[in-house]
């Protein structure tokens, strides 16, 4: 092991150390002390306005010298309404519910005992992140609520951003006397501190990565502390026979294309065959019109013979930018298996005026949030009112769509006898 790793992991184990002892702190506060907490550092954020901007000017800079996409470089952004929205989505969250005072089951076995299931705080959560930087307030501000500590790790494009943010949650928990080790952030973007991360068994209870394909399945493929993740959002919107069209076109236009880099947007259209005829021309205007190229396959594209071809590729990409596959479909099923084939389990979506056919679909899509006449970009924790998220599990173990608070909370069990003995 080199020195720069023996840093690094000397780094860890006393962040984490001191993360614990602050989750222990946290677990033991009241709810309104924890919401002073969040509050205090929502007000910090908007002082430090300023820093923070200035801080993400030279991020954004240095994104705009090396190039890249313009949906990376609006993830990346950070403007005054932005920041914002930093400071409110800690407000909403203070604003919540206290996940911590719930009892989740209560019975009396016929002994006379009474057993209760109560919530808890998983402890430590390591967030490993990329190019958003207010995905470190997002995280910081759901694990404070759930009385758990964080150790952030953000991507060297977001550097400059991520510690500006960070240095004003911290500012905020001082002022509020709250433990500032409930959230660290590792001192380099090295990719040392993400391998000790990974291997941070024992010092760590929870990863969670929000990024790219490759920081995902990397995480995935080395972590020896169990892991919270989603892969892609590789979306779909789906136009039933039975759809209303000025609704479907309002709703494709609007999961495309409000924002594309956001993982809720809509990367693939399925249309029937049925209504494709009548409808499927003007979707494709009202894309190209909002700057959008789509791409068909064979049946498309005798309806719309000037769109490129779609290739088998295309329907596994996640485009993140203006860029939209489309299929036509015979039906539900034939949507339901193109979706299990290429999707990644996100967000689905069905336009439809025919209920039975929306049942069909909501009952059988096997994705972690399905909707029905309403854009997949409502896939998002505020919009859940979880007050923000911490990201979009798409697995099947511990929680699934939009990750808030009570997600970050396990649970443990409370007896109370009057005496019992065991026979």
């Amino acid at each position: 092991m080199n020195g720069e790793t023996d840093t690094t992991g000397q780094w860890l184990r006393k962040a984490a150390t001191a993360a614990r002892a602050a989750s222990n702190v946290l677990a033991r506060l009241p709810g309104p002390a924890r919401d002073a907490g969040l509050r205090a550092a929502a007000a910090a954020i908007r002082l430090r306005a300023p820093q923070i901007e200035s801080a993400n000017a030279r991020d954004v800079a240095a994104f705009d010298a090396g190039g890249g996409t313009d949906a990376f470089r609006d993830r990346l952004l950070l403007t005054a309404p932005r920041i914002e929205a930093m400071a409110k989505g800690l407000e909403d969250i203070a604003a919540l519910p206290d996940p911590l005072a719930r009892t989740l089951a209560d019975w009396t076995r016929p002994n006379g005992l009474r057993i209760r299931r109560v919530a808890q705080p998983l402890g430590v959560i390591g967030m490993i992140y990329e190019s958003r930087p207010n995905v470190g307030a997002d995280a910081a501000g759901l694990c404070l609520k759930s009385g758990n500590a964080v150790i952030l790790r953000g991507g060297s494009d977001s550097n400059h951003s991520a510690r500006a943010v960070h240095a004003a949650i911290n500012a905020g928990l001082r002022a509020a006397s709250v433990p500032e080790a409930a959230v660290q952030i590792a001192p380099g973007t090295d990719r040392s501190f993400v391998a000790a991360m990974l291997a941070g068994s024992g010092l760590i209870d929870l990863i969670i990565p929000r990024g790219g394909r490759s920081l995902v399945e990397r995480v995935q493929a080395e972590a020896r502390v169990p892991v919270l993740a989603h892969a892609e959002g590789l979306c779909h919107t789906y136009v039933h026979s039975g759809a209303n069209h000025a609704m479907a076109r309002r709703l494709v236009a609007n999961a495309k294309m409000r924002r594309t880099g956001v993982c809720g947007a809509t990367e693939t259209l399925l249309i029937d065959a049925a209504i494709a005829p009548a409808l499927l021309r003007d979707i494709v205007a009202d894309l190209a019109e909002l700057g959008c190229i789509s791409r068909g396959d064979a049946r498309a594209r005798t309806l719309v013979p000037a769109m490129p071809e779609a290739t088998e590729q295309d329907f596994h990409t996640e485009w993140l930018g203006p860029t939209i596959s489309i299929a036509v479909v015979d039906g539900v099923e034939q949507a339901l298996d193109h979706i299990a084939r290429y999707g990644s389990s996100h967000t689905e979506a069905i336009v439809t005026q025919d209920e039975k056919a929306a049942d069909h679909f909501l009952r059988f899509c096997d994705s972690a949030v399905t909707l029905w006449n309403a854009s997949t970009q409502f896939c998002d924790g505020s919009e859940f009112g979880f007050g923000a998220e911490i990201g979009i599990a798409t697995g099947r173990v511990q929680a699934r769509g939009p990750v808030g608070l009570e997600q970050l909370t396990s649970f443990r069990y409370v007896i109370v006898g009057t005496g019992q003995i065991r026979p």
